[in-house]
């Protein structure tokens, strides 16, 4: 007999024409000690499985058996983290965790309480921390107190229901491999609920994705055949690894897209220049100094964007604190680089001064030819919240933006512009539905639309898709994708994500750690376009750049300095790889 056993179950929520299928005839065996990952979109029903599986709602048809008895309702012997932390914000660390364990063991006398909170305080790495409240701790610290109450319950199957996919992708990755670790020591049986596919692999026995749509039910199941402890710098050269990412995605990829797209009206754009574009009748606002005159003069297309020696000082009650120091860097007009690197090393800091929102401490920086001194309409910003006017619909919020960069636009021609990218972005028949009844995604699309309606000289993207799941990311970054190559706008993204700073990138620029925050390294990512995601996968460089980025954020983990050579030493890994990959494949043609 199985440890866990669901045959069957179905599950919708409402009545009559009310009534909204979500699960349908989920069957799924597992084994005592087995980590099991489930991946899936959001929406598919995933935290309605985990729910189910912790006897917090009943299934409408089958069951599920948890060690030869039905689950008939909420049991300590099944612990549960779900993605919100839901700790007490009037209690400490240690207060949260021993909440759990006095409920569960109160039986036990309480130095043995205590001596179980301070174990599992300990396992998940916040000794120094336990007495903190809750609001004192980052968001990767709150997770960890999460984790430690769950399993100082002591639970025989534990329950994992997104439980890092608020974080961003650099505290994530720490987390999992924290995670990993702590799965090895406690040897429990695991279901982890993800839409992160390196975060499956990483840690899980078996690979199951959820389908989307109505009725989901589990697609096929993926066997994980790598040893523990599992590296992902390792991984990331592992060719079964890179069949194994590969096969995932693509299974995800094509059950994401038969969900069905919105229909795109064909649309011609109107041949009309926005005002940003057209020569400046009062160019004394923006005057340069001379230095900067002398150089629009003989300006070429590779300096169409200069950062000249940027620095950033904040004022603090402990004295002066410089942010970013010394950023010097020319971008061509039509290129698309991707800021990466630590949280606190500037990256957002940059962006928000070439938008023109945070003033300039010393240095410049010239777009085109003008001194930015100010925000203005020829940069488009795509922030990680998408900024709408909750009770304007998706038509009108672009609106907004092309009433004040076209004019003397026609009706016709501005409302041209503002359905041919709100279809571009697939919402060709959601545009009159109002921002407040919008999903995160849809959000962030009427955003990637409104920035390219305005036709901006610069597009500026500060980690845009930082809010949403792994699987609706991918999605989004195909539509800026495709969207871009039509315009071939000049682009600034930054990103925590290194698939996504490759993906979208000609160059990604990582920097150092902050304070006084530099570029660190530059790698040219020489991989066709236009590109999608699925097509990278296949691609056999791909690797090579993502083991560099790797690498990279690896050598400046937890505020390091690397030196000179150590950088060079990464670089050169890369170009190593590279050249033993062509010459395989010249070999073998």
């Amino acid at each position: 007999m199985s440890f866990l056993e669901i045959s069957g179950v179905s599950k919708s929520y409402g009545e009559g024409a009310h009534r909204t299928d979500v699960l349908d005839s989920i069957n799924l065996k597992v084994d005592e000690g087995e980590f099991i990952a489930i991946v899936g979109f959001s929406g598919t029903g995933k935290t309605t499985l985990i729910s189910l599986l912790a006897g917090l709602i009943e299934p409408d048809t089958g069951g599920i058996v948890f060690k030869g008895r039905e689950i008939d309702g909420p049991s300590p012997e099944r612990g549960v983290v779900f993605q919100s932390y839901s700790l007490m914000p009037w209690l400490t660390v240690a207060g949260n965790v021993a909440l759990a364990v006095d409920s569960v063991f109160k039986k036990e006398p309480s130095a043995e309480r205590g001596a179980i909170v301070d174990k599992y305080i300990k396992m998940v790495g916040l000794e120094h921390a336990r007495d903190r409240m809750p609001a004192e701790l980052s968001g990767g610290m709150r997770q960890r107190v999460a984790v430690a109450r769950a399993l100082a319950m002591q639970p025989e199957l534990l329950l994992l229901d997104e439980p890092l996919s608020a974080l961003d992708a650099l505290t994530r990755a720490k987390l999992q491999d924290e995670f990993a670790a702590i799965c090895e020591e406690e040897k429990k049986t695991i279901i982890l609920i993800t839409n992160d596919v390196d975060e499956a692999i990483l840690l899980a026995d078996r690979i199951i994705p959820l389908k989307p749509g109505a009725k989901a039910t589990l697609g096929p199941e993926f066997n994980v055949p790598f040893k523990r402890p599992r590296d992902r710098a390792e991984m990331n050269s592992d060719d079964d690894f890179i069949h194994l990412r590969a096969s995932i995605t693509e299974y995800l990829m094509e059950a994401g897209a038969e969900r069905g797209s919105e229909n795109e009206r064909e649309i011609s754009l109107p041949n009309i220049v926005p005002i940003t574009q057209r020569p400046g009748k009062d160019t004394k606002a923006d005057k340069l100094p001379d230095a900067y005159q002398r150089a629009a003069q003989t300006q070429v297309e590779d300096r169409y964007l200069e950062f000249s020696q940027l620095k950033k000082v904040y004022p603090t009650p402990k004295g002066p604190l410089t942010v970013v120091d010394g950023f010097d860097f020319k971008m061509k007009k039509g290129e698309f680089i991707t800021l990466i690197g630590h949280s606190g090393c500037g990256k957002s800091t940059v962006l928000s001064m070439v938008a023109g929102l945070n003033p300039i401490t010393e240095g410049a920086i010239v777009l085109d030819g003008t001194h930015v001194t100010k925000a203005g309409p020829d940069r488009a910003v795509v922030f990680q919240a998408p900024s709408l006017m909750p009770w304007l619909t998706a038509y009108e919020n672009v609106e907004l933006g092309v009433d004040k960069v076209y004019p003397d636009a026609t009706k016709a021609e501005k409302t041209d512009i503002i359905e041919y990218y709100l279809s571009k972005v697939g919402l060709g028949d959601s545009m009159q539905k109002a921002a407040a009844d919008m999903s995160n995604g849809m959000k962030q699309r009427v955003g990637i639309a409104r920035a390219f309606a305005l036709s901006p000289k610069l597009l500026l993207l500060d980690e845009p898709f930082g809010m949403l799941d792994s699987l609706t990311r991918w999605e989004l970054q195909d539509v800026l994708m495709d969207v871009w190559k039509r315009t071939q706008v000049t682009a600034v993204c930054v990103t925590h994500d290194v698939d996504e700073a490759i993906l979208l990138a000609d160059r990604v620029v990582m920097m150092s750690n902050g304070p006084n925050a530099r570029i660190g390294n530059i790698m040219e990512v020489d991989l066709p376009r236009p590109r999608s995601r699925k097509e990278l996968l296949a691609h056999p460089d791909y690797y090579a750049y993502r083991e560099e980025l790797l690498d990279f954020l690896e050598a400046y983990e937890g505020g390091a300095d690397p030196s000179e050579e150590q950088l060079q030493s990464i670089q050169q890994k890369r170009a190593s790889r590279l050249a033993r990959q062509k010459a395989a494949i010249e070999a073998a043609e």
